[in-house]
């Protein structure tokens, strides 16, 4: 599916408490091809919402609403079933990472940053449509045997990676809380692929990359790091220390399918 084709398929609920920016994102999104656009002013309005259709959903929200916050929304979304996998989008001129790291570790598939372009917009928007759209560019050979190492001590952030995963076809993947736990797993277990957070307990995703990098007898398997780490000096010693690639919380979805993709062709 064309990515225009799935913005024209998507309905966007815009959960946003001021009518002149609820006013601007629509207009945004409309420009982008977005035809079903439905405002709601509150998370309560939002979740009634969510429970009235079956069209594919991407839900876009303001940080404070008049109910609740859109940590609480993205919160009670992941704790219902039905709505687990519903894309969560959240715009806030919010910076703290105190404040923003919940909404990371929910699943988010984006953070906005207020004033934003509709270029910023759209990204977020297309990044989102992934998540409805199952790829096909994998063998069902290739997906079977394929095994994937989770590692990540929040629960959530790796229930949301691993529902991406699912939807991509993947079934073989192995969780693990933290690095030590994954150096067990990649003792005893042939892994085709790893995906770790950075701050862990016990052994943080650097210390679990130069263990592979220097002592697994996997030492050349893939490693992808997701995490919100912004300490640049950390980030430069995980790339010398043999990264495949990082990638943000929350995460570009089409960067796990590149690099699965890059893992099964080689």
């Amino acid at each position: 599916m064309a990515l225009t084709t799935a913005l024209t398929e998507i309905r966007v609920l815009l959960v946003e408490p001021s009518s002149m920016q609820a006013g601007l994102a629509t207009k945004m999104l409309a420009n982008m091809g977005v035809l079903t656009i439905q405002p709601c002013h509150t998370g309560a309005e939002a979740l009634a919402a969510l429970d009235e259709s079956d069209q594919p959903t991407v839900v876009v929200s303001s940080l404070y609403l008049q109910d609740m916050s859109g940590t609480d929304l993205v919160i009670t979304m992941r704790g219902k079933q039905e709505l687990e996998a519903v894309p969560f989008i959240l715009i806030s001129s919010e910076t703290r990472p105190q404040v923003l790291e919940p909404i990371r570790q929910s699943g988010a598939c984006s953070i906005v940053t207020k004033p934003f372009t509709e270029d910023q917009l759209r990204r977020a928007i297309g990044a989102a449509a992934g998540y409805l759209v199952h790829a096909d560019d994998f063998g069902d050979e290739d997906i079977e045997r394929f095994h994937v190492l989770l590692v990540d001590d929040s629960t959530a952030s790796r229930r949301h990676i691993r529902r991406r995963l699912e939807s991509l076809g993947l079934t073989h993947i192995t969780e693990a809380g933290n690095g030590k736990e994954a150096v067990q797993v990649l003792t005893d277990s042939m892994i085709d692929l790893v995906i770790t957070d950075y701050n862990m307990p016990e052994m943080d995703g650097y210390e679990l990359l130069q263990f592979i990098r220097t002592k697994s007898w996997q030492a050349e398997i893939p490693v992808m790091m997701v995490t919100s780490e912004e300490n640049e000096g950390r980030l430069a010693a995980v790339q010398k220390a043999g990264v495949s690639m990082i990638c943000d919380k929350p995460f570009d979805a089409s960067s796990i399918r590149r690099l699965i993709l890059e893992a099964v062709k080689h």
